[in-house]
């Protein structure tokens, strides 16, 4: 499967973004989704030009959104010039379609969002199989109601009374599948196979999106990793092999970052690229100590290591960016909060003495003869 390049296809992306707030979702989490939800389209090659939002207590089954609203959307379109949608919220197959119809413009949602983005950024064989596999699962769920009410009557060549298009047609989708699942259950099962042969005890960082745990590899590790400033920057994981002050050798991993609302497909199809937190002997949670939702990002990695079943793995909780000027505004909070987290500074280096020291601490020390050490292979990525 070939996957979109970006958003566009040779024209500028000019985004209305829509959030509709159910239930008692506060004021606050509301403008710092929205906000993440920007960050989102910008890495993904859209420019934001305005964004609504509409408070309700239950979305309509249609639109989402109410009538007048959905009239005050195409508006805003028109006004700001926007040739695509972009829906904080997930969005139903109908209510996709009845948007398209009614607007005259793309309509995604965030998590169509989050798929094209880490559609673009995906490197590797395994991380480009992994993203295929979420685009058509998602796809799968897709189903225009037309078609699902055909049904084919049997006769020659037919494959029997009943049989819908809609089954013809998802037919190779549910192959190429199963044929993925098949090759990411072969690259996982591998991975533990060498994992169990390692020489040296795993550390493994995890953490929100754009928390700084690639540019605390690199600090480990110099210009091993790639950093920028946007979410989901790393899609691969990147494994190193790390010197510690007091002479040990160790292995410092580098995964996919989490978000909030994370498509539960992606995070099923990344199991292979997340297992590595599992099997590690410590996980580095690491955490952008400026952030004003500190405890809801926390929340996040917890939640989605349960769901990896990382829970268990003792961790260290790092709080990142300590530089920064909101950063030392709360510090005494957070300390007080997270009295054994470390405050460190990844790209000034401030606070790596200690974890340094805890690493050498926390790991494992495992005695490996010279002669098991050459009949090993080499480790190259867990």
């Amino acid at each position: 499967m070939k996957h979109p390049p970006a958003l566009a296809t040779g024209r500028v992306e000019r985004a209305l973004l829509v959030q509709v707030l159910c239930g008692r979702q506060s004021r606050e989490e509301a403008a710092d989704s929205l906000a993440e939800l920007e960050r989102l389209a910008d890495t993904a090659g859209a420019v934001v030009c305005g964004s609504i939002t509409q408070r309700r207590e239950r979305p309509t089954p249609s639109f989402f959104v109410g009538e007048g609203k959905l009239a005050e959307i195409q508006l805003a379109c028109r006004r700001v010039g926007a040739n695509l949608i972009v829906f904080d919220n997930d969005l139903s197959a109908v209510q996709v379609n009845n948007l398209d119809l009614a607007l005259g413009i793309k309509v995604i949602d965030r998590t169509e969002l989050i798929l094209q983005i880490f559609a673009r950024r995906a490197r590797s064989a395994e991380a480009q199989h992994q993203v295929e596999l979420a685009q058509l699962e998602y796809l799968l769920s897709r189903i225009p109601v037309s078609e699902a009410q055909q049904r084919f009557q049997g006769g020659i060549g037919m494959r029997g009374p009943g049989e819908s298009p809609l089954r013809l047609r998802n037919a190779p989708m549910r192959r190429r599948i199963r044929e993925l699942k098949l090759k990411l259950a072969a690259i996982q099962q591998r991975r533990r196979r060498t994992r169990a042969r390692r020489p040296w005890p795993l550390a493994c960082l995890v953490g929100y999106t754009n928390a700084g745990k690639s540019t605390l590899l690199n600090a480990f590790a110099p210009d091993s990793a790639y950093v920028d400033d946007r979410l989901f920057a790393t899609l691969d994981t990147k494994t190193r092999l790390i010197r510690l002050r007091d002479g040990r050798k160790a292995l410092l991993t580098d995964t996919v970052g989490f978000i909030r609302h994370l498509p539960h497909g992606l995070v099923a199809s990344f199991r292979s690229t997340l297992d590595v937190a599992a099997q590690a002997d410590l996980l580095l949670i690491v955490v952008d100590a400026g952030h004003a939702r500190v405890q809801d990002h926390l929340q996040v990695v917890h939640d989605t290591l349960r769901e990896i079943g990382a829970d268990a793995v003792p961790a260290l909780l790092l709080f990142n960016k300590c530089d920064a000027p909101a950063a030392r505004e709360r510090r005494a909070a957070l300390a007080a909060a997270y009295p054994e987290a470390l405050f460190i500074s990844a790209l000034r280096g401030d606070g790596l003495p200690e974890l340094d020291a805890e690493l050498s601490r926390r790991l494992p020390r495992w005695p490996k003869t010279m002669e098991w050490m050459a009949d090993a292979p080499r480790v190259e990525s867990p």
